[in-house]
């Protein structure tokens, strides 16, 4: 698969944690750690499970972190 998006971290799955709707899903990139919410309906598609391989895909137009 192509994907026009070019930050592409790949990883490994450390921890999924199921809400009522709405899946974060934790992936150790060389000693990172990125966070993702996704659907549990995608968890479940994708096959995501904890010790397996996957990619963060970061498309966005910006980030804001801001502090008093």
């Amino acid at each position: 698969m192509k994907i026009s998006a070019r930050n592409v971290l790949k990883g490994t799955i450390v921890e999924i944690t199921k809400g009522a709707t709405t899946s974060h899903v934790r992936l150790d990139i060389g000693g990172s750690i990125v966070t993702a919410s996704i659907t549990n309906e995608a968890v479940d598609d994708l096959g995501l499970a904890v010790g397996g391989a996957a990619a963060a895909v970061i498309k966005a137009s910006d980030v804001m972190i801001a502090v008093e």
